[in-house]
């Protein structure tokens, strides 16, 4: 159903953390746009003192947001999308927003910036030139490690979000199915406590199997031998 759509879709990468990795393009276009979708709108009303031009939009929401989305694209307003943190559209409802714009044939732009998987990936030490990021993994055990069989035979580098009460049982798993390869836990990137630590995952059992490791955590595994 293309059209010709006088409204405008903006991505928005905003920090991971550090505050100060907001670019003044991202302050710009939060600040020009009509209407803005935040994934949080406590994180982005940060950066959107203009309450009314604040929507919420997550994946708990996203199918009664993507009608109001059309809506104000159709009448030519510029459409800004925040995640909670990063970039939109990695493992949020933003690409969702983008496939109704590129049907209407509304432009679609970006304003590029931080992203928790490629800074883990780059500070991990394992191979970066072919990688695969697996997002969350599910919740229920079985299928988690259904998941995760998936990608035994992968010969990249592999890369997960994953909750820190789950981290411990995690790795666990990986090392049943994977065996003892490299691994990375980047935790609290950019932040105050930012941890990077590599090791096999056995000796990353050893450290988180005692304590909760907190905050926000990106796990990247070695993958298989060629």
């Amino acid at each position: 159903m293309s059209r010709d759509c006088p409204g405008k879709l903006v991505l928005v990468a905003t920090p991971i953390g550090n505050l100060d990795d907001m670019s003044p393009r991202a302050l710009e276009a939060l600040s020009m746009a009509d209407v803005v979708m935040a994934e949080d709108t406590r994180r982005t009303g940060r950066f959107v003192p203009e309450r009314r031009r604040l929507y919420s939009c997550h994946d708990h929401n996203i199918r009664g947001r993507l009608p109001q989305i059309q809506e104000f694209l159709l009448s030519g307003a510029t459409v800004a999308m925040a995640s909670d943190a990063g970039t939109p559209g990695i493992s949020d409802p933003a690409y969702r927003a983008v496939g109704l714009a590129v049907e209407l044939g509304a432009e679609v732009t970006m304003i590029p910036g931080p992203s928790a998987v490629i800074m883990a990936l780059v500070l991990s030490g394992l191979p970066t030139n072919r990688f695969a990021f697996e997002g969350f993994l599910p919740f229920k055990k079985g299928r988690r490690r259904r998941r995760i069989e998936d990608m035994a035979d992968y010969t990249g580098t592999i890369a997960y979000y994953v909750g820190p009460h789950h981290l411990s049982s995690v790795l666990e798993v990986m090392l049943t199915v994977f065996g003892d390869r490299r691994g990375c836990v980047a935790r609290e990137m950019t932040k105050l406590h930012e941890e990077i630590v590599r090791g096999t995952l056995s000796t990353l059992i050893e450290r988180y199997s005692t304590s909760v490791a907190k905050g926000e955590i990106t796990l990247l595994v070695e993958g298989a031998s060629d």
